[in-house]
């Protein structure tokens, strides 16, 4: 493989023609031959594909929906058209002892009369102007996100807000919590919000305002319609990082097949929508450490010839989750200007039906020269994994962690709002579970039970792609094992991915989780 450290932002099409987009940003085009591939699978026909038209660029709501800023005036002392005093338990904070102070106990009256509830508000007029006493959780990072809501819901353009004892979790929690995807509706409220935080720090802000962009990201690409986001649109995203210094290169299914990459491509061949296989590099000077990051890619699964029933495919836009948390994560990273060496890796395509749509039975060669027996098309995630996580591996990857929404039984096992953590080696599931924790991202240590490895033996095969109905989500994490010696963290993040409904730290839909796990993580290196 060409040395990465040779990269440039690289835009790849069949036709050996740029794109009006790719053309604007100065991408430039290779051709298949200097990828430098290993001997090609030989396992599909090329075919040719009309190039669709250059969507506009996608965007949601971004930070301006509400601005921070820090001030060195306490709340009693401080002015603003709202002042917002925490409440927990029947008691207030300091702060808040000390503006009820002035106003002979009201604050506190008032309080035990309403017996506010975690996220629950009261809004009173003073003397002094308007306070909301607002419910404090256990949680101050969900107090925040709740906090926020609720100020969207009101009138007030600024509000002062009390501290608490861990400023950045209240700062992240009122960013994540103000998000709103809102840009494809033809009405939409434009009403700005500006939060006034005493006693913080400018850089403690800017940092909660950093990584918050990083999730909008994820947010914004999760909440995309998948006619408008197609692996194209995925990759032109992508592209977009390069104003920020990270190094994309972006692989057409031509250059994919000279890789190798039969499951990949077997996944997307279904698809008039061409895959793209994207590769991403953030390498400040001085980098401490290297992490190789993999994201799942399916812009949409239609679950191919094991087709998913409506309901189950409704969501299906969002099962480029987990690529989706790898790009919001360089976006972050490279604002933050973390001194750790980032790579990703990001099979994108779609997996519908057609008559050139794969098939159950049909046998698969992967990058890494194993084959795969299809049991279930609708197992298609695992197959574009197996690819990308191999392509890793020969990159040089020290150690991996992947991110994707891989399995309905990850979400039966944990629920919805936390995510499955698999590990080859104990040592580094372990710091990544350390980090998710310290991140305010939950998920939970699963067993890679090797037993379950007969699950996957085939008469035809080195391996099938299912297994049977129990212990599925295990199952997925060792097919994915089988194609990578170094040690690797699967996250099953199907159920915290996509919110199906209005929680502390944002809207339906997506979530963003990820992001800030590998941020931690890739700061503990």
């Amino acid at each position: 493989m060409r040395a990465l450290s040779s990269w440039r932002s690289t835009w790849i099409l069949p036709s050996g023609r740029r794109t009006a987009r790719a053309q604007a940003q100065g991408a430039f085009i290779i051709t298949p031959s200097r990828a430098a591939a290993p001997p090609r699978a030989g396992c599909f026909a090329r075919r040719s594909h009309r190039i669709p038209p250059i969507l506009p660029r996608p965007r949601g709501k971004t930070l301006d929906v509400v601005t921070l800023r820090a001030v060195s005036t306490g709340l009693a002392e401080g002015q603003a058209p709202l002042k917002v005093v925490w409440a927990k338990e029947g008691a207030l904070l300091p702060q808040g002892e000390a503006l009820d102070a002035r106003f002979e106990g009201r604050l506190r009256q008032a309080l035990k009369e309403a017996g506010l509830k975690a996220g629950e508000s009261l809004l009173l007029y003073t003397e002094e102007g308007p306070v909301l006493l607002f419910g404090r959780g256990e949680d101050d990072r969900e107090s925040g996100g709740r906090l926020a809501q609720a100020l969207q819901r009101l009138a007030f353009p600024e509000a002062l807000v009390e501290p608490l004892e861990d400023a950045y979790a209240l700062a992240e929690g009122l960013l994540l919590g103000a998000y709103r995807f809102d840009r494809l509706k033809t009405k939409r409220e434009e009403k700005a919000l500006t939060l006034l935080l005493p006693g913080v720090s400018e850089a403690l802000l800017e940092r909660a305002r950093r990584v918050a962009e990083g999730v909008y990201l994820a947010r914004d690409l999760v909440n995309e319609p998948p006619n408008l986001l197609t692996p194209e649109a995925l990759a032109e995203r992508a592209l977009e990082l390069r104003a920020l210094g990270v190094e994309v290169e972006v692989l057409d299914e031509k250059a994919i097949a000279e890789l190798g990459m039969g499951a990949f491509l077997a996944v997307a061949q279904g698809s008039e929508n061409p895959p793209r296989f994207i590769r991403l590099r953030y390498a400040p000077e001085g980098a401490k450490a290297r992490l190789d990051l993999v994201g799942k890619g399916l812009t949409f699964d239609s679950g191919g010839y094991s087709l998913k029933p409506t309901e189950s495919m409704a969501t299906m836009k969002s099962d480029m989750a987990g690529a989706a948390a790898v790009l919001g994560a360089f976006k972050a990273a490279a604002l933050l200007g973390l001194p750790v060496e980032l790579r990703g890796y990001i099979a994108a395509c779609e997996n519908l039906v057609s008559g050139r749509a794969y098939r159950v039975g049909d046998v698969l060669k992967t990058l890494s020269g194993k084959t795969v027996e299809v049991m279930n098309t609708d197992a298609e995630g695992r197959l574009t994994l197996a690819d990308a996580l191999a392509y890793a591996e020969r990159e040089g990857a020290e150690r991996i962690l992947e991110l994707s929404t891989l399995t309905g039984a990850a979400v039966v096992a944990l629920g919805e709002e936390v995510a499955a953590l698999f590990a080859t080696e104990p040592s580094w599931g372990e710091r990544v579970r350390e980090a998710a924790e310290k991140a305010g991202e939950k998920v939970w240590p699963m067993p890679l039970e090797k037993a379950y490895r007969e699950k996957l033996k085939s008469p035809v095969a080195d391996l099938k792609n299912v297994g049977d109905r129990y212990g599925g989500a295990i199952a997925a994490a060792l097919f994915l094992a089988e194609f990578v010696q170094v040690p690797l963290v699967h996250l099953d993040i199907a159920g915290p991915a996509f919110a199906r409904k209005a929680h502390a730290l944002g809207p339906e839909g997506g979530t963003g989780f990820g992001v800030r796990t590998i941020l931690k993580v890739a700061e503990a290196l």
